[in-house]
Parts: C-alpha cells; sequence; structure tokens
C-alpha cells in the first residue's frame, strides 16, 4: 500500500491506476468506521487528519489519468468527511529519494 510522493506525471501507468486503487482505500479507512489491518498500517496513518490533502492528490491522479485518454468514474465520497488543508509538511513513510529509488529498482516506465 502507497501513495507516492512523486508527481502523477512521473508515474507509469501500473503505478498511477495502482495508487488511484489504493487511495480509494485509504480514504474508505478514513471515512468510514471499517477496521481492518490496513487501518494500522504506516501510509494509512500518515494521511489520518490529512484528508483534504489526500482528495488532492485524487483530483491530481484523476486529471492525468483523463490526460492519458483513461475514463475516470470514482469520485471520492466527501458527505461528512472536513476537507480542511494542513499547513504542516505531510509525513512521508520513505523520503522522495528512497521513493525513486524504489520506483527506479522496479524497472518500470516511470520517469524518475
Amino acid at each position: 500500500m502507497r501513495i507516492w510522493d512523486i508527481p502523477v506525471s512521473k508515474l507509469c501507468r501500473q503505478h498511477l491506476l495502482g495508487e488511484h486503487r489504493e487511495l480509494h482505500a485509504i480514504w474508505t479507512y478514513l471515512t468510514t468506521p471499517k477496521g481492518g489491518s490496513y487501518r494500522k498500517h504506516p501510509e494509512t496513518l500518515r494521511w489520518f487528519g490529512r484528508e483534504a490533502d489526500l482528495f488532492a492528490r485524487h483530483d491530481e491522479q484523476a486529471w492525468e489519468m483523463e490526460r492519458r485518454g483513461y475514463r475516470h468514474t470514482s469520485p471520492l465520497r466527501v458527505q461528512g468527511v472536513r476537507l480542511r488543508r494542513s499547513r504542516a509538511p505531510l509525513p512521508l513513510v520513505n523520503t522522495i529519494r528512497e521513493q525513486r529509488l524504489l520506483l527506479k529498482a522496479k524497472r518500470c516506465e516511470c520517469k524518475v
């Protein structure tokens, strides 16, 4: 489970669509009373209280998907969700440099 801190325009198809799927899972854990092991995952925990930032990342993903010719048909449900942007920097699970190295090691078409 990962939301990269790399611009979505740099992600290959596989990582863009995979991140989008995982963002929806994290959104569900943050905005509903669902349980499960991913609720305590470091990637989920870093977005706790940062729903507006996660919503913004989803907008970036949707725009990039449509720019590439994919149909985006899965908006986030925001009813009852507090969408106030935080001024504090988003905590990272891995540094940007580490994330770029992880993507390079995958030998995919990401532009890192």
